[in-house]
């Protein structure tokens, strides 16, 4: 079944009121890859009516009228990307296309969506507590640099004005707080509850159970780029949940709380094993972009413990890598129409499983990376659950690996390599080395190119056919002047490395390249650093990767 969207819809279902309605930026694909999916399909595996609005028109209040008052709570996400990410460009140019809209067309999600929404749903719902997450929710959760408007903005729970803001995983925490709110508990009494955020009342007393950290206020951070510097670095070092740190930060003569994150989920199965129609939604006639994607795909994990400086998974997903199990896998694999699955994978595609030796020692570590500078010595980096799993799902369907791989993390075991070479490369695999200078490596906290160099060698030494590996390249990374850009384009040509795709760098909120964007510092050493920020140098640098194009 589908979530219904529309009051007749709920009748079919014999449902004449709802608990929850989730207002999403994204086309409805009932499918576990889309945040309002995964988190209303959870919900309803609990005994919760859950309905949703889909991509609302926001001129009007027609589209927010089309489902009834809900009993506990409106939910609101941008979708599965950032809505300044999903409308501009790098050169902050409006985007034609959205792969998560019917037929690829943009326009259909406003800027800064949960804002919107949030003041719709308080219009629409009266009453009815407003609950943000997703991914734009959770990275702009404290005071953060937004490239969009090239300004310090405060966290989008000031802006909102919502009752709680869910960050990271969402589906427990919005399930404790769906639970509290049925038990007859008021919104204001749900504040001691991992991966939310909130703004309490003037002579409200903070959870006795979490320990905080201040951060510089908004104030503070906005006009002086040292305290940006700081703030960051406190919120990077308290990422690791079983810390049991929050974090604190005066905004406008309010605090904003954030609790601790939550804990690294050894059952998410349970996510995944709910019953999906694997689709959109039957009111779309065009195709969606982003379904057609992954619809033969299959996350296999959560978490990365790479740590890139340019990434937000950290943030949002955390370090710790949670598993789902072999058996869920394969029956989601034998229930796929598809002959093939496209993907086994998740941030990265060889994490699988993966975790410390001792993980007394991972409960107390602030390392921003496990594989940067040097590989953590605690980490068990065996690939052979992985290479199990392939093998079962092997027996029901032909695999493919199209996510990322670690390359430095995958020449360790050199049988993974030469399994994923000679049986699961359709002809192309996806490796990002970013860059190639290594001054610039450090600052993304990748390894040197000659990692990536070892890696095509014995990739190719490996495979039984014509295969290629495509790299990924960033462009105007903070740090990055033309003449590195030069040495970069020297390097590609001397190996005849043809990049169709470029990334042009966009400073993502609560990453530490934003940071570095915005101070035109070394985060990590406080040192002066060359930033291109004119739309000429970036696209000269742009150009440069693709030498090869007139």
């Amino acid at each position: 079944m589908f979530l219904p969207v529309n009051s007749n819809e709920m009748k079919l279902l014999g449902w004449d009121s709802l608990d929850v309605i989730i207002i999403s930026g994204d086309a409805y694909i009932d499918h576990p890859a889309f945040s309002a999916a995964i988190i209303g399909k959870y919900l309803f595996s609990k005994g919760f009516r859950v309905g949703i609005i889909p991509q609302p028109e926001i001129i009007t209040n027609a589209d927010f009228q089309k489902l009834p008052l809900p009993k506990l709570f409106v939910g609101i996400t941008s979708g599965n990307v950032d809505s300044m990410v999903n409308n501009y460009t790098a050169s902050r140019k409006p985007r034609r296309s959205d792969d998560y809209s019917e037929g690829g067309k943009g326009g259909k999600r406003p800027d800064r969506a949960v804002i919107v929404y949030a003041n719709k749903a308080r219009e629409n719902f009266k009453g009815v507590p407003v609950i943000i997450g997703g991914i734009e929710a959770s990275l702009r959760r404290i005071a953060h640099y937004d490239y969009w408007s090239d300004k310090i903005r405060r966290s989008i729970l000031s802006d909102s004005k919502a009752d709680i803001l869910v960050f990271g995983q969402g589906e427990r925490t919005a399930l404790v707080i769906a639970e509290g709110l049925k038990a007859g508990k008021r919104i204001s009494e749900l504040r001691n509850i991992r991966g939310a955020a909130f703004i309490p009342g003037k002579n409200e007393a903070l959870p006795e159970e979490f320990s905080y950290h201040s951060l510089p206020s908004f104030e503070e951070v906005s006009s002086d780029k040292d305290k940006f510097i700081e703030s960051e670095k406190t919120v990077h070092t308290a990422t690791n949940p079983y810390l049991n740190t929050g974090l604190i930060q005066e905004t406008n003569g309010r605090t904003v709380v954030i609790n601790p994150p939550v804990f690294p989920d050894d059952h998410i199965d349970e996510f995944y094993d709910v019953e999906f129609e694997k689709k959109p939604h039957p009111m779309y006639k065009e195709s969606i972009p982003a379904f057609e994607m992954i619809k033969n795909s299959i996350t296999i994990h959560r978490g990365c413990f790479g740590g890139c400086s340019f990434c937000s998974i950290s943030q949002h997903q955390g370090s710790f890598i949670q598993s789902r199990s072999e058996t869920s896998v394969v029956n989601e694999a034998r229930k796929l129409k598809s002959k093939s699955v496209t993907d086994l994978g998740g941030p990265s595609a060889n994490m699988y499983s993966m975790h410390g030796k001792d993980f007394q020692k991972c409960m107390k570590c602030v390392r921003l990376s496990c594989l940067f500078p040097k590989l953590c010595p605690n980490l068990d980096i065996s690939h052979k659950k992985l290479l199990h799993l392939y093998d079962a799902v092997k027996e029901h369907k032909r695999v493919f690996i199209n996510s990322g791989i670690r390359h430095e993390l995958a020449l360790l075991d050199k049988e993974y390599m030469r399994t994923v070479a000679g049986e699961f490369t359709s002809g192309l695999l996806k490796i990002a080395p970013e860059h190639t200078e290594t001054d610039i490596l450090k600052l993304m906290l990748k390894p040197e190119i000659s990692r990536y160099e070892e890696f095509v060698k014995l990739f190719r030494q490996y495979s039984k056919k014509e295969q290629y590996v495509l790299p990924y390249l960033i462009s105007a990374f903070p740090g990055v002047s033309i003449d590195k850009a030069k040495k970069m384009s020297a390097y590609l040509k001397m190996y005849n490395i043809r990049v169709e795709q470029v990334q042009d760098f966009i400073p993502l909120p609560m990453t530490i390249a934003a940071c570095m964007y915005y101070t035109e510092k070394d985060f990590f050493s406080g040192e002066k650093i060359y930033v291109a920020k004119s739309y000429k140098e970036r696209d000269i640098q742009k150009r440069l990767i693709q030498w090869w194009k007139k």
